[in-house]
């Protein structure tokens, strides 16, 4: 019988759900100000590599190392739930596009 650490889990879920949903608002801002930009690359490159940092020591803080499994999976879950929301959100018919 396995036995879940239901503190760890939720633990990790929250600041899963936190540290997402700065990562897609960062990405969802930097993809806005790249198409406004004469040169992307200098937007997305940095963005993406300070991002990336961020969501993984933060995956790290949370999970201890990724020794504290329950926290990485409800951190991972987290990850991946905001992620279906964003894309949801992007891919919702806008007014202005009508």
């Amino acid at each position: 019988m396995m036995i879940i650490d239901w503190p760890a889990a939720l633990t990790g879920f929250g600041v899963g759900v936190l540290v997402s949903s700065l990562y897609f608002a960062g990405l969802a801002l930097t993809v806005r100000l790249a198409l406004a930009s004469s040169r992307p690359h200098a937007l997305l490159l940095p963005s993406a590599l300070v991002r990336i940092g961020l969501l993984l020591a933060a995956g790290w803080l949370v999970t201890a190392g990724a020794t504290l499994l329950w926290s990485l999976a409800g951190y991972g879950l987290a990850f991946f739930v905001v992620r279906l929301i964003a894309i949801a959100m992007a891919n919702a018919p806008r007014p202005e596009d009508a």
